[in-house]
Formats: structure tokens, sequence, C-alpha cells
């Protein structure tokens, strides 16, 4: 385990478990991530789906669930919508997704009518650790947001500048934010390499807020220094980015998925952009995955509860 997801968990313990709507969970494996969270101390469940579906899941996991709330609802669709109206009236102040599409969930976050809505983009964001590399950092968006234009980035952008802040800016210092493309300047025929320029000059007239950032950089230049130097690149965030700003999913999600499973990198993820924190696993991701994607939702929980925008 890294010293930085150490620090997640470590200030989880200052904060009382935060009520958790996890959406249909009718499967065993979400029921068991859901207990291991409220173990930890960092979630009070309350399981939003068809009755008999979930104790049956529970069964199969050996979970008692007799103490936790349950908000009975006849199908997946229903217990997204149930789950992002207790949201919206601060029942809960997390919404976890359960044994549903990601689509299904998400769909019922955006509506117009939803409640949970704010001015920034919905996105996605991994926190990750790895042993290669001396700093946490985010990597965004490589789930949610499939081709993102300017405005989308500058949104994701400034969620994760936000995200970043909270769970390891306590120092006030900035976050590194490094705008990734194939190539570290500007060609008019890659469209990446606009967006960077532009988003940098959007961070200069305060567009965006509270970060340094610098682009296009390759992803070599991103995170080593040695590679930058190699290069003549002269920047304070080349060769120690703390958010990396994808151009689009698929670089974002083979980028993650490569770290996690080759590179045996620790991992956190998390859905921002809603008036709560969405934790978004993956059927793939393991169980420490989802403990750990649970904390960083408790985080955010906890900063929202004393007025700080995230």
């Amino acid at each position: 385990m890294t010293s930085a997801i150490d620090a997640i968990f470590d200030r989880c313990r200052a904060v009382p478990a935060i009520a958790t709507a996890v959406v249909h969970p009718v499967q065993a494996n979400v029921i068991r991530a859901v207990a291991e969270a409220h173990e930890a101390g960092l979630i009070t469940p309350v399981l939003v789906g068809p009755r008999q579906r979930i104790a049956a899941a529970a069964a199969e996991a050996g979970v008692d669930i007799s103490a936790w709330e349950l908000i009975p609802t006849e199908h997946s669709h229903a217990a997204a919508e149930q789950a992002v109206q207790m949201a919206a009236l601060q029942r809960v102040g997390i919404v976890m997704k359960g044994s549903l599409h990601s689509d299904e969930l998400l769909g019922a976050i955006v509506h117009p009518g939803s409640g949970l809505r704010t001015e920034r983009r919905i996105s996605h964001a991994y926190v990750m650790s790895v042993a290669s590399y001396g700093r946490p950092f985010i990597i965004t968006d490589a789930a949610v947001n499939i081709a993102p234009d300017l405005t989308a980035k500058a949104d994701i952008v400034q969620n994760a500048v936000d995200l970043w802040r909270v769970v390891f800016g306590c120092g006030g210092e900035l976050p590194n934010v490094a705008v990734l493309a194939a190539v570290e300047t500007v060609n008019p025929k890659m469209q990446a390499t606009l967006d960077a320029a532009a988003l940098c000059k959007m961070a200069d007239r305060g567009q965006i807020v509270g970060c340094r950032i610098d682009g296009p950089l390759a992803f070599d230049n991103a995170i080593s220094a040695d590679a930058a130097r190699d290069k003549g690149i002269v920047s304070p965030v080349a060769g120690q980015a703390d958010i990396l700003l994808v151009p689009d999913i698929e670089a974002g999600n083979m980028l993650a998925k490569q770290l996690t499973f080759l590179g045996g990198a620790e991992a956190a993820a998390i859905v921002l952009g809603a008036r709560v924190p969405v934790v978004l696993t993956s059927r793939a991701d393991s169980q420490r995955t989802r403990l750990l994607s649970c904390a960083l939702a408790v985080l955010l929980a906890a900063a929202r509860s004393k007025a700080q925008v995230v």
C-alpha cells in the first residue's frame, strides 16, 4: 500500500460514516464491497432495488443486511431514480453504483429534473498511485466523456483540480495539470494540441483556477523530467504532473487500465460535477479498488458538508 493511499484512509478516520445509496446491489460481490466499506466505518448503506434479489445476493455473499435500510424498487431504472431523489433531498451524501449499467445511473443523475445537476459537466476521475512515480496523480476523463470539446475539457480540468485540492491540497499548494497529446507542439491538424493551447490561455485569463497548467505534453514529458529535458521543454508542470487530462475516453481508459493491470497501480474512481460524489466502479474492479473509491467519496462528501466547492 502506498503512502498516498494510506493518507486517504487516515483522513477518513476523522469523518463519520456517510449515508450512501447503493443502487441495485443484486450481486454478491457488490454486497461484499458494501459490507467492507461499512465495516471500515466509511458508509452507512441504504440499499435501493428489488428486495428479493438483494436478499439473494446477500445470502450468497454471506452478509447479514438486516440492520441496513432497504428501499424496495421494481427494477434498476426505478432504483436509480429513487437513489437520485434521496440524494437531492439530502437523505444520503453519496450515491454508489451497484449491479446496473453506468448509463442508467448517470442518466438519472444528469436528467434536468434530478436536482443533482450543477453548472459543471459530469466527469470521471481516477486517483492513482504507482511505485515508479513519486507522487499520486489523477487521470481524467477515462469513463464518462467520450470525445469532450474544449468547453467540456475546461470543466473536466476544474473538477479534477477541485478534487485534488480536497484530497491532497491541504498545504495550499497548486496542482500541476498536464494536457496530454501525442506531441509537445501545437499542430493545427491535431485537435488535442489546439485544445491544450486554449486551455492554458483560459487558465491565464482566470477561466480555470487553482492550478498550474501546461500542454500539449506527451505522456513521457508529463511524468519524466529527464524526457522533458531531452526535448528542451521548460515547464513547471513537465516531469511532475499531478493531473493528466487525456484527449478522449479511449486514451484515458487504456492509460488507466494499463497502469492498473500492468503497472500495479492502486486506483480509486469517482464521478464529479454532481451535487454529491458518485462511486462508479467497474465489474472488473477489485474489492480493494471499490473500498478506495468509497474512501475518496467520503472525503468529498465531508468537504461538501463544510461548504467547500467540489
